[in-house]
């Protein structure tokens, strides 16, 4: 009789209750409520208390869940409660354990990479923050569950490239690392430490990092007298003149100078910050003399496409014998200005397109020495030409 007497307490409502009742909240018992709407559509929810709080859980519509389904739901959230466990966090940690299986490296690479796309240069449009993973983890890798990687796998994938390809191997791991943190922000259960661990199976990088060949400062103005009114001669004169990197000089536009001020935009920079670069009055010479050159707006254009490449600049050192290269010249540049200047180092690095100082610094210290970067690159020309 007690049995029954419970089952009446629980099991108040029935199947065509259930489909007639009115739009309200009709109980059937143990903290199971039906919420019934005016267009015949509810819900069900189910009511229980945890360490003394009132937790609320939906368990579906009466549509999709049936009154016997929804009463062994409600059982079991009842017994977890008896067991001093939330069987809300309970169903969200079932969930994520159901999911996890479907994260893949490559989905969780490819939305980390969108999810950073603001930061890179161009929005990543180049694709280079993404090649390290596509070449070297991706192929091996992109089909595993996130979840399920650790470090034995990240050292075995990137083993033969840690001495061979010891800067590819480096971008490759921090991408990896980045790759994991989205998954730890999405709530998946990954190994955070996994890419540092893997870095002490691997050991210390045997590869020797090689400097770019720079030219000295003393015969820099043999070479530059040297060079002759060339469409590439008058790149390399360019790129001697202003310190600026290769790629900067080659796809200069007409639009982008304005009298003895060349303003690259922050598309255009490593930096990713809009750089102004004085020019001399022999670098506006060269420019003068470029415009023979010039196609589709730029002065240094290919005369089949785009702008001449920086093989074509190397290149030409090499032919001269040189083991110097182009951009090898802002090293010379810059020990220039150590050596023979009194120029403060921050308006030298300015000079070069760095970053000075920290982000508070910058924050404060709004210039960027334009006048006495304009002494200075006339200077440095005057050097040049004797």
């Amino acid at each position: 009789m007690k049995g029954w007497t419970r089952m009446r307490q629980l099991h108040r409502l029935s199947a065509a209750a259930v489909k007639h009742a009115p739009a309200g909240k009709h109980p059937d018992g143990g903290g199971l409520w039906l919420i019934k709407r005016g267009d015949g559509g509810g819900q069900w929810m189910l009511r229980v208390s945890v360490h003394g709080r009132r937790r609320e859980m939906g368990l579906g519509s009466i549509r999709d869940v049936s009154l016997k389904d929804a009463r062994l739901h409600a059982e079991t959230a009842r017994r977890l409660v008896r067991e001093g466990k939330d069987p809300i966090k309970e169903r969200q940690r079932e969930r994520r354990e159901r999911e996890r299986g479907g994260h893949l490296l490559k989905d969780i690479a490819y939305a980390t990479f969108e999810a950073r796309k603001a930061e890179l240069k161009n929005d990543g449009k180049s694709g280079r923050w993404f090649t390290p993973l596509e070449l070297h983890v991706l192929p091996r890798l992109g089909d595993v569950p996130i979840t399920e990687i650790d470090q034995r796998d990240i050292a075995n994938t990137l083993r033969p490239i840690w001495h061979a390809k010891a800067e590819t191997a480096r971008k490759s791991m921090n991408r990896l690392n980045l790759c994991l943190k989205h998954a730890a922000a999405m709530g998946l259960d990954v190994d955070i430490q996994a890419c540092a661990k893997a870095k002490l199976l691997l050991g210390r990088s045997r590869h020797q990092t090689r400097n770019i060949p720079a030219l000295p400062w003393s015969e820099a103005p043999d070479f530059y007298k040297s060079l002759g009114d060339s469409s590439t001669e008058l790149a390399l004169r360019l790129t001697i003149l202003t310190a600026c990197r290769s790629g900067e000089v080659r796809f200069i536009h007409v639009n982008e100078v304005d009298g003895d001020l060349w303003t690259i935009p922050s598309v255009r920079t490593k930096t990713g910050i809009e750089h102004r670069v004085p020019l001399s009055r022999e670098a506006q010479r060269v420019l003068s003399l470029a415009e023979a050159h010039e196609r589709r707006g730029f002065f240094f254009a290919n005369p089949r496409k785009g702008v001449i490449s920086d093989m074509t600049m190397s290149n030409y050192m090499k032919r001269k014998g040189m083991e110097a290269r182009p951009h090898g010249f802002r090293s010379t540049f810059r020990t220039w200005c150590a050596e023979a200047t009194d120029i403060s180092e921050e308006i030298a690095e300015t000079a070069l397109g760095h970053k000075v100082g920290s982000e508070v610094t910058r924050a404060y210290r709004r210039t960027d020495y334009l006048d006495q970067r304009r002494d200075l690159m006339e200077r440095w020309a005057a050097f040049l030409t004797g």
